[in-house]
């Protein structure tokens, strides 16, 4: 059976087999973030990695696909949120009432931050003037955020004061900075809080894969688990952690508007993929 997969590489992913005796998986070739419109667009992958918020929002239209419970990425995202510090200093309760851009509005960085500052921090997100740069990878998505002008960039808009603060990137420019002064200890201090690393891409399958060919999802899932198990990496996530990570997640999601309910996180898995938890 040839599978269409789009796998990112990571240190958990790299050793991942393209073929078995059974199985071929044939993995496309390019960005793989630039690839997400195409999974929820054009529905062409069988296997896919996928960003979490592309698929909340994703699952919300009605999309045909499963979270297959892998974890490809996971950060903690307080170091994503750079203001210009040659403006002044700026703390997250001086953001109401702010210019701040973000790439897309329903990017996954983005989700996350609003929500450390919402709950965390007090900031009243609707006060914020959110200028976005980019259409969300879901066609069906809107929101009600201002487009920056045309040609315009995110980091060179933060630079020339036409922005307060940017979530979702970093910089080398001297004059920017991380809001939070030490993220290491904001890191610590909001992890003993969730007992949660914020969960980035997540892999999922298609409805069709999973209801027709569970043995192939069954499959997929080992390989990638050998995969890790054979890289040096740190990122290992057990049930209990992929289930803080993804309630709160969906919890900051639904309270932004970008989902209409908080889904119970076994409704984004099915029996077969449950079953992989």
């Amino acid at each position: 059976m040839k599978l269409k997969t789009l796998i990112g590489d990571y240190p958990v992913t790299r050793q991942f087999r393209t073929r078995t005796e059974r199985f071929e998986f044939a993995q496309f070739q390019g960005s793989v973030a630039s690839a997400f419109k195409r999974v929820v667009r054009d529905l062409e992958f069988d296997v896919a990695e996928m960003a979490i918020m592309t698929f909340l929002v994703a699952k919300a239209f009605g999309k045909p696909y499963r979270l297959l419970p892998f974890v490809v990425m996971a950060r903690f995202q307080h170091p994503y949120l750079v203001y210009n510090s040659e403006r002044g200093d700026l703390r997250p309760e001086d953001l109401h009432g702010k210019r701040i851009g973000v790439r897309s509005y329903s990017v996954t960085t983005g989700a996350w931050i609003r929500g450390i500052l919402a709950n965390d921090y007090g900031v009243d997100l609707g006060s914020v003037d959110w200028v976005t740069f980019e259409d969300a990878h879901v066609a069906e998505f809107r929101d009600t955020t201002k487009r920056a002008p045309a040609g315009k960039q995110i980091i060179q808009m933060l630079i020339d004061g036409e922005l307060d603060a940017i979530l979702g990137e970093k910089s080398d420019h001297p004059d920017l900075k991380p809001l939070f002064a030490d993220v290491a200890a904001e890191e610590g201090g909001w992890f003993a809080k969730h007992k949660v690393v914020p969960i980035n891409h997540m892999m999922v399958v298609s409805h069709a894969l999973s209801d027709k060919h569970p043995e192939a999802v069954r499959e997929v899932h080992r390989l990638l688990a050998a995969s890790a198990d054979a890289s040096a990496s740190s990122l290992r996530f057990n049930a209990d952690e992929v289930r803080r990570s993804l309630e709160l997640i969906i919890d900051y999601t639904a309270q932004q508007g970008l989902i209409p309910r908080a889904f119970a996180v076994d409704e984004l898995f099915d029996d077969v993929t449950r079953a992989l938890l």
